[in-house]
Order: C-alpha cells, then structure tokens, then sequence
C-alpha cells in the first residue's frame, strides 16, 4: 500500500475550486491501495493536518490544530505534524498537489518536493513555471510553428504610464482585445476590452493578479480543448471536448457558477482537426518538458478553421464539471484508473 500525501487549498484565487478538486480525488481512490494523508493549506498560507474528506466538504478543515510541515530533508522523505509540543514523522511514497493557479501550479511546490525527494504527481518545476506564465508559455510555442493569437506583453509598472501602455497595445492590436494576468487560473482577473476605456480597466483588474499582463487579440471560434497523459513521447491525447460558454467568454463566474455553460466530450470537428489538435497538443507538452497531465486549449477559428493555440494547465481541474478528466473517461480511461495512472507515474520521474 502506498501513501500519498493529497494536498489541497492554498493561497491563489483558485482555493476553492482546488477544494473541491481534492474531495472528488480522495473519492474516487482506492482505499485497498492507498493510505491517503491529508494537507490543507489555508488561504492566509497555514499548512494544516486534515483528518477527513468529510472535514473539506463541510470547511471544518481549517479549524485543525496540528501543523503540517513537508520537510525539504531528503532523509526524512515526508511530512512532519506539529502539534503543541508533539511532533510526529510520517514517510510519504508520493505527493499528489491538487493545486491550481499560484503557489501551487507554478513550480514552486514542485520544487520543495524535489528537494524533499519526494515523486509527485504532475509536471516538473520547469514545466509547471513556464506553462503557468501565460507569455512564456507564448514565447515558447512560438517556435513551434503552432498558430497562437497575436500578443503583447505589458508589465504591472508600465501602468505609471498609462497613455503609452495603451498605445504599445493599440499600435500592435485591434479592438476587441483579451487582457490577462500572465500567471492566474479559472479566468480570474481576465477581461475582454472593446475600447480604449475598457482597457484601462482592464489592465489595471489584472495588475491586481500579477505584475505581468498578455493582451491578445480576439480570436472568435469554438473553444476547444485536449488532454494529455504521459511523458514525451509516451504521450497519448484525449479525445477533444468543446465548452459552449453562458457568458461572452468562459470566465471564472461562467465555468462555475452558471449553468448555461455546457461541455460537450468527444466533440464533432471537420475532417483532420481532431487528428491537427491532438498533435498540436503533444508537441506543446513536449516542448514545455511536461509529465504526467494537462490539458491543452485551442480555438477552431470561425471561417477559417485554424487550429490556434490558447493556453495549456498543468494541473487541471478534477471538480464534477471539469473537462479533464471527462475527456479521459470518454477515451477509455475512467477517473480511478487515470489516478492510478498519474501515482504510478510519478517515481518514474527522471
């Protein structure tokens, strides 16, 4: 029997869907097979020992009293729980971040996780760095040859100058424009701007999320998106799903909280755009050094069908609405057995 650490919450935007991602894991493991340990991280960064799934659907997990520590010694190989004077060391097999957006999509507890020598579930530290920052993830696929929608790059300090921040966008970018926080998830902080007015807007709701700031052009087509499992060239895509957004665009409040927004798996595409996306999909993962799962994005462009490439999530969602892994159980590959698959992967890290 393995243990594996699950660890859920923290301090991004995107705390609660991360929650609710953990609950539907844990559900859907195998309890003949895993010992599952328990690590909630609160909002204001408190790292807390939970004792039960129970705890996290009701929100009574933030209440815990005894301290969760993973310690970056390679010897101990775990996790430590502190509780007044008493500390307990518990070995862990494997790490699984439920995590998504800063501070836990972004490289950075997969570094602490390296340095404690334990396998995690998911991408690297490089991987998981890069795709989480939107703009390098563009500057990447930008050698690719992989058709992306044309951008520009504004940093949180060019907002001091508001006038020329407006000007670089508009020389380059017609009206309407996306502007997006480089690193956030879920679509927080996202906006679409029609007008100079709403840009300013714009620009300034997604400083609040990050000192770097994509603004794209508008491309108006399906939403389509793929996901991948594997490790170089042992990866294998999905088949595609497509989201029907309530709102304009799928934002934050359309993903999960109106139910007019719809996903259809295994989506109808025109002849060779599955095969086109999968492919496009593979070659994004590889490039950014991707392990174990993502999922990857696109637009199939109205009257043209380009296949353009929108973003790629190195942690997806595991909610009861999430594409991921709907799309994998479509392929053949239901949710306990992806599980299984994403931990026994993860020793195999090299």
């Amino acid at each position: 029997m393995k243990t594996v650490a699950v660890i859920f919450g923290s301090r991004s935007s995107e705390h609660e869907v991360s929650c609710v991602s953990a609950t539907n894991i844990i559900k859907s493991m195998d309890p003949a097979k895993y010992e599952v340990v328990l690590i909630g991280i609160t909002k204001d960064g408190r790292w807390l020992k939970v004792d039960s799934v129970e705890e996290i659907e009701n929100g009574t997990w933030t209440e815990s009293k005894v301290k969760a520590i993973i310690v970056p010694d390679a010897g101990i190989h775990g996790v430590m729980f502190v509780s007044g004077e008493k500390t307990e060391t518990k070995y862990v097999d494997v790490a699984f971040p439920v995590l998504h957006g800063l501070n836990g999509e972004d490289g950075t507890i997969q570094g602490l996780f390296q340095l404690a020598d334990i396998p995690y579930v998911g991408c690297g530290v490089l991987a998981s760095a890069c795709s989480m920052d939107k703009l390098y993830t563009k500057i990447i696929v930008d050698t690719l040859g992989i058709c992306q929608a044309q951008y520009v790059a504004v940093m949180k300090n060019d907002l001091e100058d508001m006038d020329a921040a407006v000007a670089k966008v508009e020389a380059k970018l017609p009206y309407p424009v996306f502007v997006k926080p480089s690193n956030a998830g879920s679509s927080k902080g996202v906006n679409k701007a029609h007008n100079r007015e709403e840009l300013i807007f714009a620009l300034n709701e997604a400083a609040i999320h990050d000192r770097k700031i994509l603004v794209e052009e508008t491309i108006v087509g399906r939403e389509i998106e793929c996901g991948v499992l594997g490790n170089g060239r042992h990866t294998i895509p999905s088949v595609i799903g497509e989201v029907l957004a309530a709102d304009e665009f799928y934002s934050f409040d359309a993903k999960y909280n109106n139910s007019e927004s719809r996903t259809v798996i295994d989506t109808v595409l025109p002849q060779g755009k599955k095969e086109e996306v999968q492919e496009d999909a593979k070659k994004i993962f590889e490039a950014l050094d991707g392990f174990g799962c993502s999922r990857v994005d696109f637009f199939l462009e109205n009257g043209t069908n380009r296949v353009v490439f929108n973003e790629i999530n190195t942690l997806p969602g595991f909610t009861g609405i999430s594409m991921y892994p709907m799309l994998f159980a479509a392929s053949g590959i239901e949710k306990t057995d992806l599980i299984d698959e994403l931990i026994r992967m993860a020793p195999s890290r090299s």
